[in-house]
């Protein structure tokens, strides 16, 4: 994992990795993101499926790494993407976004998803 932004989250670790994993949660959260469609609509190890970008452009998508309950990453179009993490602490959890070594601007837009998540979870 390149560059990260972590967030202590207040939360129990399972009602964010609902909120990471479920798509439909995705644009409530990722600035980036107006829809996306998996089979099952949740993300599991191997998943492929859509993404739609906030201007309304559609990628394929690739899970590339998956822990149950811990980490899942992906591939965007063929590009490495975002990597998750969760790991749970005594007052809740530590969410971690990781993004490749040449996009650290990213960071900026994966600390409001960080936020949005935050608040989501808070109201879960």
């Amino acid at each position: 994992m390149g560059p990260s932004v972590s967030r202590e989250i207040a939360s129990p670790p399972t009602v964010v990795w609902d909120l990471l994993t479920h798509v439909a949660a995705w644009p409530e959260w990722g600035p980036s993101v107006a829809g996306a469609t998996v089979p099952g609509g949740v993300v599991r190890a191997g998943a492929r499926g859509t993404v739609r970008t906030a201007v309304g452009v559609s990628l394929p998508f690739e899970v590339t790494h998956f822990e149950e309950g811990r980490r899942w990453a992906w591939s965007v179009a063929g590009v490495p993407a975002t990597d998750h993490r969760v790991r749970p602490t005594a007052g809740g959890c530590v969410v971690t976004f990781g993004v490749p070594w040449w996009a650290p601007g990213y960071l900026a837009v994966c600390a409001v998803a960080l936020r949005r998540i935050e608040r989501l979870a808070a109201g879960a």
